[in-house]
């Protein structure tokens, strides 16, 4: 039993082992719940303002690239306009010449029919020259708006998805290099390796540990999953959990986390760290920009919570020495009790044989007395007999004793 002081009240209670137990998850939680809601808020505003910012670049990169493409359009339709009028003049005088060929010099029309089919069909030629070429720049413009407008809905969707540069050549030196940077300012003291641990018959990737006055108060199981674009079978987060969940158990981890860039396009892993206990405990899924921030939140708290791990492990110790003590006694008392039976029945054995030696020699005492007392009686009769009492039923032995007494 512990005594704890109410904060608010001042009193004194106590509480068992899984009393304490409970108030430590509750206080761990708490500090947990606060510290995830402090870090979304902070990245989801840091998020927005960075979308705000990528979306206004590039609404201006956009807005400034079809102005220009306006503008020569613009350019190109007023070409194509005064090309149009150009030929609608031309043929306007063309068809006066011809009118004027043919008012005022019929002899001439033979002559000139060839030459106005001939600039008849150069003017038909040019005209479609003229038309091929207004669409293909139609077309060739149409090409390179969509082009930028794909680019931009690109850009977008990447900055969506992805806000982190890697800077490895696969998302494991990625997360190696990113904590490598700051091991020495945020994690001195920690162990942060990869698992090459496989006798169990899996492994994953990254172990973090870290420990104060040789007490561990945080583990963390890592798993990266990468793929690439142009992979056909597209892999699911869920695919990993359980495998993930094993390595953690075998490696005897507290937490499993899972740095992941598959389903891109999946807004629930998009907006932050996922917590997927639900599922199995103590699991997070995150991207790769979430791969420092997770380590900080489940090491802070943990930290926090260290002070009330070293007080139940010192409780847990009291009661394991109280419960030594308590074994070593029953076992004194198991002990004492065996030699007392032992004892006490040579004991009884012993007053028994006492007893039955007391018995026998009580009743060789009465036969000894019996005996005196026949001993007794006897001398007192040998002391009474005589002659003549022998020889009172027996006159002629009488007789004899009596010749043998006168003849002395």
């Amino acid at each position: 039993m512990e005594d704890i002081k109410c904060p608010n009240c001042g009193k004194f209670f106590q509480v068992d082992e899984t009393g304490y137990a409970q108030i430590l998850k509750q206080v761990r939680d708490k500090e947990f719940e606060k510290e995830i809601e402090r870090r979304e808020e902070e990245l989801g505003k840091e998020k927005e303002n960075d979308l705000t910012i990528a979306r206004m670049e590039q609404e201006k990169t956009y807005n400034e690239e079809l102005q220009k493409k306006e503008l020569e359009l613009s350019a190109r339709d007023r070409i194509i306009e005064q090309l149009k009028a150009q030929i609608s003049n031309a043929e306007t005088e063309k068809k006066l010449a011809v009118t004027e060929a043919i008012q005022g010099k019929d002899k001439e029309l033979t002559e000139k029919s060839a030459e106005i089919a001939k600039l008849q069909g150069e003017f038909e030629l040019q005209k479609k020259e003229e038309e091929l070429n207004k669409n293909a720049l139609v077309e060739k413009y149409k090409g390179e708006i969509q082009l930028r407008e794909d680019e931009i809905e690109r850009l977008k969707d990447y900055r969506q998805k992805q806000s982190t540069k890697m800077v490895g050549e696969s998302l494991e030196q990625h997360c190696m290099i990113q904590f490598n940077q700051i091991r020495m300012t945020a994690f001195p003291n920690a162990y942060f390796e990869k698992d090459n641990d496989a006798k169990t018959g899996s492994k994953g990737d990254f172990i973090f540990r870290e420990s104060s006055d040789g007490t561990e108060f945080i583990s963390i199981m890592f798993e990266m999953k990468n793929e690439m674009d142009t992979t056909a079978s597209k892999h699911k987060n869920e695919d990993f959990f359980k495998e993930l969940d094993k390595d953690r158990n075998e490696k005897n981890c507290e937490y499993a986390v899972l740095v992941s860039l598959l389903e891109s396009d999946n807004e629930l892993y998009n907006n932050g760290i996922v917590d997927v206990s639900y599922k199995y405990p103590k699991m997070f899924v995150v991207r790769p920009q979430f791969f420092i921030p997770i380590i900080s939140l489940l090491r802070n708290a943990a930290f926090s919570s260290l002070e009330y791990q070293k007080k139940l492990e010192e409780v847990q110790n009291q009661q394991l020495d109280l419960y030594n003590f308590e074994s070593n006694l029953d076992e004194f008392k198991k002990g004492f009790t065996y030699s007392f039976g032992q004892a006490s029945a040579r004991f009884d054995d012993a007053i028994k044989g006492i007893d039955k030696a007391i018995s026998d020699l009580t009743k060789i005492r009465e036969n000894l007395v019996k005996s005196s007392n026949h001993l007794n009686t006897a001398n007192n009769k040998l002391e009474d007999v005589n002659i003549k009492k022998l020889t009172k039923n027996a006159p002629s032995v009488r007789q004899m004793f009596d010749e043998i007494k006168n003849g002395e």
